[in-house]
């Protein structure tokens, strides 16, 4: 079973389970734990004397972290997930359910959630005080083949030659950061497309970086960093 006490001694094992170092975790924990709900009050006539019962499967406020970080870094069905952590596949479901939001609220306590609104972006940015040097792409990643024909047009990427999910991140290129986080759409939706769907607003003196896919795209900061596209070899 994958405990914290364990997987801390394991750096690499850690970060490649959740996605963050012992150091992002360990500056996670706390902000978590707080974030929990408060154990349900307790029977004024107890059924049991005090420490009997079944035991809970994540005992701790670092096994939860970490079983909701695994969830998020694999998305694992919910019975390997219970395989994973020593449990049944309703508790698993229980688990996540509960910890979802409790894992948001401790992200967004940080400071660290990418903000949701495009035109919110820009005062999003100025709240965090960084320099303003941003990286704008599309990210697309594989889902299951729909079933409908129509809906499996939508959803093929002739880029990844896959049915894909996309969605279009913001970076803060200096902090690593997640500036910003698109809607969820097909695959087959171009970045440039997708980017001025979502109306993002920069901070006029922000530095962005975008590749070709956003070729195009004119918005209003101070510089715009883009490669130019070669010209093609004349035979």
């Amino acid at each position: 079973m994958i405990r914290y006490s364990t997987l801390r001694k394991k750096p690499k094992d850690l970060l490649a389970l959740t996605g963050l170092s012992r150091r992002e975790v360990d500056e996670l924990l706390p902000v978590f734990a707080q974030s929990l709900p408060p154990p349900g009050k307790r029977r004024k006539r107890r059924q049991r004397a005090p420490g009997g019962g079944r035991k809970p499967a994540l005992p701790t406020a670092a096994d939860k972290l970490v079983f909701i970080l695994v969830y998020m870094k694999a998305y694992p069905l919910q019975a390997v997930q219970a395989q994973l952590f020593g449990m049944s596949q309703p508790s698993a479901n229980r688990y996540i359910r509960q910890l979802l939001p409790v894992l948001a609220q401790a992200l967004d306590t940080l400071g660290v959630m990418p903000e949701r609104d495009g035109p919110a972006v820009a005062q999003h940015e100025r709240r965090q005080g960084e320099t303003q040097d941003l990286i704008i792409d599309g990210v697309e990643r594989r889902r299951q083949r729909p079933k409908h024909r129509e809906i499996q047009a939508i959803h093929y990427s002739g880029k990844k030659k896959a049915h894909t999910d996309k969605n279009v991140v913001v970076v803060n290129t200096q902090t690593k950061r997640v500036s910003f986080l698109s809607k969820t759409l097909p695959g087959s939706v171009h970045d440039k497309k997708v980017a001025e769907h979502v109306r993002i607003r920069y901070p006029k003196d922000a530095t962005l970086r975008s590749d070709l896919g956003l070729l195009g795209y004119t918005p209003d900061v101070r510089e715009h960093l883009q490669p130019k596209k070669s010209p093609r070899a004349r035979s």
